[in-house]
């Protein structure tokens, strides 16, 4: 593939339970290209997640190697992976790990303070994420006085506050009616179109798929298919 981006090798992730080894993946091999919008479709428990989690760095494999933009993330030490992440990856989730306490201005403020950003900047750049996902009116709401589709919108708006090249999102419509589901969606569409921000999404809803330029199916963690899509048809 042209334009390497994220290049996984023989990835393997086994848990221990009791006296049984679960095996979660079973020596996964993917590279997805830079500016694609790729969904990973699977039922549940077939390893979708767990391959994400180790994609950004939140798990560690048992074997194998994940590679993002040139850095092998797995041999990197915590600290380094933390920057790593900070300045690569935004993480969206389905569900949406707000602080109740905080607006949604600073929820996406949140992020930049271990950037060492100036407050006044922190301010600017998550007004500026929040007008571009539809809240500019919802900014000094707290989480419980938002529908959970615009929770969503402030999730993926602190996910794209320090300008991450890669977004992963995990199952992010599965808690939303069908408008809002569509809605979110077509946020992330444009940030893959009009932004060139490669996104990974696991779900095991397939008509998401329509949204995809490539679509890996996963089960009982071997990859089962991986496809290049021409065009999109939403």
């Amino acid at each position: 593939m042209e334009n390497e981006f994220i290049v996984i090798k023989d990835l393997k992730r086994s848990f221990q339970i009791g006296d049984q080894v679960v095996y979660a993946l079973r020596g996964v091999d993917l590279t997805i290209g830079r500016g694609e919008f790729c969904i990973i479709n699977g039922q549940s428990g077939s390893g979708k997640s767990t391959l994400l989690y180790l994609l950004g760095g939140l798990d560690r494999p048992t074997s194998g190697t994940v590679e993002i933009n040139g850095v092998v993330i797995d041999h990197l030490d915590e600290n380094q992976l933390a920057e790593f992440r900070s300045k690569t990856i935004g993480f969206v989730f389905q569900s949406y790990n707000l602080i109740p306490s905080m607006t949604a201005l600073e929820n996406v403020m949140f992020p930049m303070i271990f950037s060492g950003i100036p407050k006044a900047k922190r301010v600017k750049r998550a007004k500026e994420v929040l007008l571009h996902v539809g809240l500019e009116k919802r900014m000094e709401h707290r989480p419980s006085e938002l529908s959970g589709g615009q929770q969503q919108r402030v999730a993926i708006a602190r996910a794209l506050v320090n300008n991450p090249s890669l977004i992963l999102a995990d199952e992010l419509t599965g808690n939303l009616d069908s408008a809002s589901g569509e809605a979110v969606m077509e946020i992330l569409k444009n940030l893959n179109e009009k932004d060139g921000v490669t996104i990974v999404m696991v779900t095991h809803n397939p008509n998401l798929v329509d949204y995809a330029t490539q679509v890996v199916e996963i089960l009982d963690g071997k990859i089962l298919r991986n496809k290049m899509l021409k065009g999109r048809s939403k």
